[in-house]
């Protein structure tokens, strides 16, 4: 049986570059990898009696699909609808299925979920179909997965999928000789729409080939809250454990703050005691704002250094924006019967 992998936590430079030598030598592998994904994705799931929406990516890493999550789950809620999310809450030890609590931690249901569970109830579950029961009996009207879009054991009634526009598909192979889960000609049958996340030539030339394939597109943007913090000129020491950290860095850029230290750690990194020693150290000696994402905020915590950084440190957060916000509800009222 083939084992399903750990997302990577640090992409290699390689996969974002035309196909050499690291990826030629890695074709064999990624080729029965991703012909293995393709074939699972095209196993039978089960149903339950609201329907699904997948909110997912074709690769591994951060392409937006939290922040693409909770605008779509907005939109939901403003029509009236009681979406509750299904996640698989990595980076934490709970496998579920079970309803996150205000009480629960990044380390026992992962940071994706707190963060989801702001905007709507969330269900922690590795098994998914175990999952959408859950939330199907928790008055669930639609169940918003965040990722899961290669898993098949449900049935998805609609799958949107995010596409980084800066990266798109990398170098177009599958792991490990590039980020792509699974061939995206592949892939692509799957989804019901694409949502373009920020310019870039990657990303356009995907949403081309989704529109030869017949399905929708979309175009978005990710930027800082209006309840961002003020940072214009200011000296800060900014770090961050998520999948791209350069586009945290470009959104403090863009508020005008003076990066003058950064500190990159893994996707989902839970943070030590001696990480947190060594940031706050660094901040003081420099005379620097310690400044996170708000994914990273929720794992700041459990230990005094934990809790003496978060409370000095400024959070960031960011939301989603869409470039044509009818046309995505006139495409979710027709695939989810849902009324705008």
């Amino acid at each position: 049986m083939m084992r399903w992998p750990r997302p990577v936590l640090r992409p290699p430079p390689f996969w974002y570059r035309p196909p050499g030598m690291a990826a030629r030598l890695l074709g064999p592998v990624a080729r029965a990898y991703g012909d293995a994904v393709a074939e699972r994705m095209a196993r039978p799931g089960g149903r339950v009696s609201a329907p699904v929406l997948c909110v997912g990516n074709f690769t591994v890493g951060g392409a937006g699909k939290t922040p693409l999550a909770l605008a779509i789950a907005g939109m939901l809620l403003e029509a009236g609808e009681q979406p509750i999310f299904l996640t698989r809450g990595y980076g934490g030890d709970e496998h579920g299925p079970v309803l996150v609590s205000p009480d629960d931690g990044a380390d026992r249901v992962g940071d994706e979920a707190l963060l989801l569970a702001e905007c709507a109830p969330t269900i922690v579950a590795a098994d998914r179909l175990a999952g959408a029961i859950l939330a199907c009996q928790s008055g669930a009207s639609i169940v918003v997965m965040d990722d899961g879009f290669q898993n098949p054991a449900l049935v998805k009634d609609c799958s949107i999928v995010a596409v980084d526009g800066e990266t798109g598909i990398g170098n177009g192979l599958a792991l490990p000789a590039g980020p792509l889960r699974a061939p995206v000609h592949a892939q692509m049958p799957f989804a019901s729409a694409v949502v373009v996340i920020g310019a870039g030539d990657p990303g356009a030339r995907v949403a081309d080939f989704a529109r030869e394939s017949g399905r929708a597109v979309f175009h978005a943007r990710v930027g800082p809250e209006p309840s961002a913090p003020g940072l214009r000129g200011k000296r800060v020491l900014a770090f961050a454990g998520i999948g791209r950290p350069e586009k945290f860095f470009k959104t403090l850029a863009d508020l005008g703050a003076i990066i003058a230290a950064t500190e990159v750690f893994p996707d989902h990194h839970r943070f030590s005691e001696a990480d947190a020693l060594r940031i706050a150290g660094r901040a003081r000696g420099g005379k620097l704002v310690p400044v996170t994402t708000a994914k990273d905020m929720v794992r700041l915590a459990g230990g005094p250094a934990r809790d003496a950084l978060a409370s000095i440190s400024r959070v960031v957060p960011v939301r989603l924006t869409f470039e044509d916000g009818q046309a995505v509800r006139r495409f979710l009222a027709k695939m989810l019967n849902v009324s705008f």
